[in-house]
């Protein structure tokens, strides 16, 4: 009788043993999975490239990118977002903030940008345009196509400049979102200093 007891209670400490096994790599596997879908679908961390967003992003700043946001609606004015471009030989992402949308027709005018034939007022102050570059002449922005400029308009190369050129939408990777350090809300930074 003790004997079959023995045996009973080696068999359920084994049976409890296996499934904890089990409960051990199913939680693995969601840590994996969930790791897997935030870098694939959801966030990345970057880093800035240059200084043609100064003052909103530095070089080196570190950003995350919100990949999501424009998964279920489109980018707006004023929206920094960060890009790829097709058929670009460099791999590194873009960081500018969007001016035109699709449908617009876009113009640089005596250091001032017109949308749609009218003068725009933008949130922020940023020096007059030296070079319209290739928004000289009106740009007629098709379905899917953004106008892009970096903060620091005397020095980026953004969407008056043919290597850059016009924003297809699929190109989009998503919006920057938090600069790491010093913190802060990539949508917020330059209304933080403006306030200052």
């Amino acid at each position: 009788m003790g004997l079959y007891y023995e045996l009973e209670e080696k068999e359920n400490a084994r049976k409890k043993r296996n499934r904890e096994i089990l409960i051990w790599i199913g939680e693995l596997a969601a840590v994996i999975l969930v790791s897997y879908l935030i870098v694939a679908f959801g966030m990345v961390r970057i880093s800035m490239i240059g200084d043609s967003m100064n003052p909103t992003l530095q070089d080196g700043n570190s950003i995350i990118v919100n990949k999501m946001s424009y998964r279920f609606t489109k980018p707006k004015r004023n929206d920094v977002i960060v890009f790829k471009q097709s058929g670009s030989e460099h791999s590194y992402y873009n960081v500018k903030r969007v001016i035109g949308l699709p449908g617009e027709t876009i113009q640089i005018k005596e250091g001032d940008i017109y949308v749609n034939g009218e003068r725009l007022k933008e949130e922020f102050h940023f020096e007059p345009i030296s070079n319209g570059g290739l928004a000289n002449e009106e740009i007629k922005l098709d379905a899917k196509e953004y106008f892009v400029l970096g903060d620091n308009r005397n020095a980026s190369e953004d969407s008056r400049f043919a290597n850059i050129g016009i924003i297809i939408k699929k190109d989009i990777v998503g919006s920057a979102w938090i600069r790491v350090k010093p913190f802060g809300f990539v949508n917020k930074i330059r209304v933080q200093s403006e306030e200052k």
